[in-house]
């Protein structure tokens, strides 16, 4: 029920509300960045790395390119391609020009996140010209329904089809942020709203949620975690399909009738360790079927196993 009022939150925190207003360029990017940085590891260890070692910041980068880089790979975005930067062996694909390179310099958990970073910098800088607000709102307003698909997804595609070509970002990480970002500045620019509402994040969770529930066999197209789930018959189908069944405006009056981001994180939440805490690999073993059976869908689950044997070879869900 708290969703918006989170999302208000961290969007106030962050400074986004002013940034958005004023279209400032500088705090969304070092937003997007932090939020980057708990890809791939859980959100205490990201956030405690963080507050010890900080993250990458729009001004330091800003700042490094007015000495001139040597590096060919720090031209221009086009330019970006096959950094191979690697903080463990401290080496690239430009190993004549990584003792002067700047992108190092940021202390980040790993090569790939300082590459996600200059990744960023160089598409904001070349792509938006410094102005990725402006850059959003004409993408969004030059979309449009086209058959077989709607303006809510041409939107989404505008948006994220660009940005997925940023080094190191996924289509779940850009889901989760963009929305959070578009549903933040709803007061300012309706338009940012209705894209962000209809955003659906997913990740390891929801995948084996809508798995182990038997929804994704009956539902949609089985399938590994990964691209698959944005695909047709896949975990975002699903969700969305849901979505259009359900009336969110009664939990919350604030909230629209059909609010697919909303249902994709109350999924979440089911399953979460800082949720229900219900529906995760920590508290099911997934060679065989959830024995949890005072949980709140134990009649109605197919409790499907995550993982197979067959032939004694055992094949994964995850």
């Amino acid at each position: 029920m708290s969703f918006l009022d989170e999302i208000d939150e961290e969007f106030e925190r962050a400074g986004l509300d002013r940034a958005v207003a004023l279209g400032d360029t500088g705090p969304i990017v070092d937003w997007l960045l932090t939020t980057f940085s708990f890809q791939g590891i859980s959100d205490r260890v990201a956030r405690d790395y963080i507050e010890k070692h900080g993250t990458a910041s729009w001004s330091v980068i800003e700042g490094s390119f007015r000495k001139q880089p040597s590096c060919p790979k720090l031209r221009s975005y086009w330019h970006f391609d096959h950094c191979r930067y690697d903080k463990t062996s401290i080496t690239c694909s430009e190993p004549d020009h990584i003792d002067a390179c700047p992108l190092p310099r940021p202390h980040l958990r790993n090569g790939r996140l300082n590459q996600t970073a200059y990744s960023l910098f160089l598409f904001v800088r070349d792509l938006t010209d410094h102005d990725l607000v402006g850059w959003i709102d004409r993408q969004l307003e030059a979309a449009t329904a086209a058959p077989g698909i709607t303006v809510e997804a041409a939107r989404q595609e505008a948006l994220v089809g660009r940005l997925r070509n940023i080094y190191g970002v996924s289509d779940k990480i850009l889901m989760m942020t963009l929305s959070t970002l578009l549903i933040g500045a709803r007061n300012q620019r309706p338009i940012w709203f209705e894209t962000g509402k209809a955003m659906i994040a997913v990740d390891t969770l929801v995948h084996n949620f809508l798995h182990r529930t038997g929804i994704l066999g009956t539902c949609g197209i089985p399938h590994s975690y990964g691209a698959a789930c944005y695909a047709h018959g896949g975990c975002a189908e699903i969700i969305r399909t849901l979505a259009d069944r359900i009336d969110a405006s009664t939990l919350n009056r604030a909230f629209p009738q059909k609010f697919p981001r909303f249902v994709q994180n109350a999924v979440w939440r089911f399953c979460a360790g800082d949720g229900l805490n219900l529906c995760n690999g920590n508290r099911i073993d997934d060679r065989q079927a959830c024995e949890i059976d005072y949980c709140y869908l134990y009649h109605k689950c197919s409790r499907e196993p995550l993982k197979k044997s067959k032939n004694d070879n055992e094949i994964s869900y995850l």
